[in-house]
């Protein structure tokens, strides 16, 4: 028991056992946070660190910066420091670390407690500002200390290692979750990524090819360097072949062959008419001969 609780034990305790072993006992106060200290316990230890942090919070306070609060539950298990609004657990003193709490006689306002940091070993002083709680509060954390003693005694130590084992398992839990959590963000970038990536990277082969540009009656354009073979089908049919041109007979524009009046058959016009071309014909037939 240390200095702060032995001048304490002489009075009565504020809250009943069950509060504080069944349940825990809640505080609002300012935080102005912690820094490390050299020795577990000592009053001129916790002297020198009040006066560190309230040289470090004024200077937050010229620059606009608030005190943060935060709400305190303390059990038999320890100290918890909660953001009030989201319950989100910011600080977890297992009772058993917690090697020194006293509040400030020159400022009634500010109270504070030594812990051993699990994880660096290293002794963190905690301070906080409470207008109306801060004897009380340290009060409250002693009576935490005189049951949980208590209950060391009555269990013969094994419900200390109990609570040992217990801690450990929710603090490896708690890093579990972190770790899950970091995961999971890292899993969400890795796929953003990944989509980004693709969209970048698709070759233009992938793209579905467009069918050729109709005109207003729904026929493909001619294009003089284009092949029958590379033509389209429609509705599933070849187009029909392209007639080939006869070198020996020559067509118009509409298929028909060009009128010759030489090659047109007898008794095709009338006599007179016939007769002015046979003249012709036999005209043309000598002068082809005298040629």
């Amino acid at each position: 028991m240390n200095r702060a609780f032995s001048r304490k034990k002489d009075k009565t305790w504020m809250h009943t056992p069950e509060a504080l072993s069944k349940h825990y006992i809640p505080y609002n106060a300012k935080f102005l946070g912690s820094t490390e200290v050299e020795q577990p316990k000592g009053t001129e230890v916790v002297r020198d660190a009040v006066r560190k942090l309230k040289f470090a919070r004024h200077i937050k306070k010229s620059e606009g910066q608030k005190i943060p609060k935060v709400e305190l539950q303390i059990s038999i298990y320890g100290v918890k420091i909660l953001e009030p609004k989201t319950k989100e657990v910011q600080h977890n003193c297992q009772l058993h670390r917690i090697s020194f709490c006293a509040d400030d006689k020159t400022d009634k306002r500010i109270f504070t407690f030594i812990c051993k940091d699990s994880e660096s070993n290293k002794h963190l002083c905690y301070v906080f500002d409470s207008e109306k709680c801060a004897e009380e509060i340290t009060l409250t954390i002693g009576q935490a200390f005189d049951l949980a003693y208590r209950k060391f005694l009555e269990s013969g130590g094994k419900d200390v290692e109990t609570r040992k084992q217990i801690a450990g398992l929710q603090k490896r839990i708690q890093d579990l979750e972190t770790e899950n959590m970091e995961l999971k963000n890292k899993v969400q970038d890795l796929e953003s990524q990944l989509r980004i990536t693709q969209v970048s990277t698709s070759p233009a082969g992938s793209v579905t090819p467009k069918s050729p540009s109709t005109d207003i009656f729904d026929m493909i354009p001619f294009s003089p360097i284009s092949h029958p073979a590379s033509m389209p089908t429609r509705n599933g049919t070849q187009p029909p072949p392209i007639p080939s041109r006869s070198t020996e007979i020559k067509r118009d524009l509409f298929g028909a062959e060009p009128f010759d009046p030489f090659n047109c058959g007898a008794g095709d016009f009338p006599p007179d008419i016939q007769s002015k071309l046979d003249e012709m014909q036999r005209q043309r037939w000598r002068g082809s001969k005298w040629d």
